[in-house]
């Protein structure tokens, strides 16, 4: 089951310039940026544990993104 839906999936393929969009192309966006996003999250929670916090902050975020 994904999370993100497809719809969003077509709606950021268009805004980046394509005039048509596939089914199987947002299904493979959703499965990327999914894995993506799993990757920066388990990152954040390690950050927001060794600052010894339980809440993720926006910080621990765009840490996790840039490393």
């Amino acid at each position: 089951m994904t999370i993100l839906a497809l719809a969003a999936m077509d709606k950021l393929l268009r805004k980046s310039g394509a005039q048509r969009v596939g089914d199987s192309a947002k299904k493979a966006m959703v499965e990327v940026l999914e894995e993506y996003a799993d990757r920066i999250c388990q990152k954040a929670v390690q950050l927001a544990k060794h600052g010894g916090r339980t809440t993720i902050k926006s910080e621990d975020i765009k840490l996790a993104a840039k490393s």
